[in-house]
């Protein structure tokens, strides 16, 4: 995919966190791997008024033009995803309700249903809180999302990442629910927790499950 198309890919993606309620107004951040670097939604700018130009690229080196937009305030977590996981793509981070709910109350998501394994893992951990936009948070994301593909982040939200950005805001949904899911399950009485045997057996049919 050329750069024109990935910006614009970038774009539509950020929209969707508007519409499907994944995060309001100018919350959250998209990115995706391009050349030595990738390309991140700016800070602080409403998804509804974003253009080509707009999207701001960045060097592994965390270089960016400074005479243009700036880049998202979390374009730090987003460089070291890339640079700890090859297989890292896209990536999207939300601060949707439900997983924002237990990322507030410092709770990481168990296997209460089999689908927990879709991130990756036997759980969905919930990374250490620290100040947004800085190296403390990320260490401490790359550290929840050691062999997973998403995780919470304490008092903050949620972050997924991909081989695609199709892929990277579906899994960012399927956190959500999940979410939703565990937190209703809570509000009854105490989930019971999928052993660990079981959702190995789950993880092997999970990597077939996509079509």
């Amino acid at each position: 995919m050329n750069e024109l198309l990935i910006r614009k890919n970038i774009i539509k993606f950020s929209k969707l966190l508007n519409k499907t309620n994944l995060s309001p107004l100018r919350s959250g951040n998209i990115s995706a791997r391009y050349k030595n670097g990738f390309l991140i939604t700016p800070s602080g700018m409403k998804y509804e008024k974003l253009k080509t130009k707009d999207i701001v690229f960045v060097n592994m080196k965390g270089e960016f033009n400074k005479s243009k937009n700036k880049p998202s305030s979390e374009w730090k977590f987003h460089k070291d995803i890339y640079k700890n996981r090859n297989e890292s793509k896209a990536i999207v981070h939300c601060h949707s309700k439900n997983a924002l709910v237990l990322s507030c109350i410092r709770k990481k998501i168990p296997a209460f249903h089999y689908m927990v394994a879709v991130a990756g893992g036997i759980d969905i951990r919930c990374a250490k809180y620290a100040t947004y936009g800085t190296s403390q948070l990320s260490r401490n994301v790359i550290a929840a999302l050691k062999e997973r593909s998403a995780c919470l982040i304490e008092n903050h939200g949620q972050v997924s990442f991909s081989n695609n950005l199709e892929n990277a805001f579906e899994l960012a949904q399927e956190v959500e629910h999940l979410a939703e899911q565990y937190l209703e399950c809570l509000r009854v009485g105490k989930p019971k927790i999928l052993a660990n045997s079981e959702m190995n057996k789950v993880l092997a049919k999970v990597k077939n499950y996509k079509q």
